[in-house]
């Protein structure tokens, strides 16, 4: 009798939900292959979690680990064991990890340590910026992996340049973009612009959480000078980041950021109306990581205020600006966004939203 191979999907952040939705749903009406997902719960309120699972129709978790907020250690060290205890219990054949986050490292970790093949999706990506959280685990993530699903062409190289060569390297592309296809309905059918009383072409948007953007006095001085830059061009929507707004009530700056011409504060937004927001503005402006690509996706020009970026793809082909930190570089990509062409760009090939059946495709043939 033949046995279905066991998959483990590990979830646990906000962006672990969006990349697992459209391998989850393929995986769904798979014969061959059976799967159980597995939430860690590094992201366990309604609006980092359920709000996700509801909107893209994932499945409910087999296993929730319920780990929680703490620090980057115990996080992640609570997290190896639970794994461990889970895998000993019930052992995958492979377990699928997503993205960069502390679950992605933890579920890898626990894996490998028993002899169970990993498959890392968005293998390869690199910011080069070790400061990062993020990029440790990436690092670390792709060199215990068995399987590397890869974005774009700058991670297959990556991979090469540590040593990671072989036939279990595989261009599937942005599993970002399949995921935001899947609710386009949803996204169309967003009535954000009206709820905000705006027009659509006429605001940018400005996304802002990085530590190292958000948790000084002096970085939230320097984000009040970019808001001003954007503002000059139109109306600002800043759906802030509970971080940033701790930040700004515990250095008491709040009123500078009111006081600046043309800016909005709002609460953070669900998913679809983000992307709608994002899809009708003039131009983001943030320091976000998955944005860049969904932009690029949609046409609308991106700048990313941070000395580096793991999607190099969006500068090379998308719509990404990497401006740094500086006023003159940021002011210039402000110029270069306000004259953007839709009409003469084409968007990569790497985004067409084909990569979770690639990725399907390839897991299917290893366990043949």
């Amino acid at each position: 009798m033949h046995i279905k191979p066991l998959l483990y999907v590990v979830v646990g952040a906000r962006p672990n939900f969006v990349k697992a939705a459209p391998i989850l749903s393929l995986l769904e009406k798979e014969s061959d292959m059976q799967f159980k997902l597995i939430h860690s719960g590094q992201h366990y309120d309604y609006a980092m979690s359920k709000s996700f699972f509801d909107l893209f129709q994932i499945p409910e978790p087999d296993y929730n680990l319920g780990i929680g907020s703490s620090s980057h250690g115990e996080q992640t060290g609570r997290m190896i064991v639970e794994f461990e205890k889970l895998f000993i219990m019930n052992p995958p054949d492979m377990v699928i990890v997503l993205g960069d986050v502390n679950s992605t490292i933890a579920a890898a970790m626990a894996a490998v340590k028993m002899q169970i093949p990993v498959a890392h999706v968005e293998a390869g990506l690199r910011s080069f910026d070790k400061t990062m959280p993020e990029e440790i685990n990436r690092i670390l993530t792709d060199h215990i992996s068995l399987i590397h699903f890869v974005t774009e062409d700058s991670a297959v190289k990556n991979l090469k340049n540590e040593g990671i060569t072989g036939s279990n390297i595989y261009l599937t592309g942005n599993v970002m973009i399949d995921a935001l296809l899947s609710i386009a309905n949803d996204v169309k059918a967003s009535s954000i612009l009206e709820e905000l009383n705006t027009e659509a072409g006429t605001y940018s948007v400005v996304t802002l959480h990085r530590p190292s953007n958000v948790d000084s006095l002096e970085g939230l001085k320097t984000c009040i000078e970019f808001l001003r830059l954007a503002a000059a061009s139109g109306e600002v929507i800043f759906p802030m980041h509970p971080r940033t707004l701790n930040s700004i009530d515990q250095h008491k700056i709040l009123k500078s950021f009111r006081e600046i011409p043309g800016l909005r504060i709002i609460n953070p937004l669900g998913y679809a109306d983000f992307m709608h927001l994002v899809g009708e503005s003039m131009f983001i402006m943030t320091d976000s990581g998955g944005i860049q690509s969904e932009a690029s996706f949609l046409k609308v020009p991106c700048i990313t205020l941070r000395d580096s970026t793991e999607h190099l793809i969006t500068v090379e082909k998308g719509t990404n600006i990497l401006s740094g930190l500086t006023f003159d570089a940021v002011s210039k990509a402000v110029i270069k966004s306000l004259a953007f062409d839709k009409v003469a760009y084409s968007i990569p090939k790497q985004l067409d939203g084909r990569a979770s059946e690639r990725i399907v495709k390839v897991l299917k043939e290893f366990f043949k």
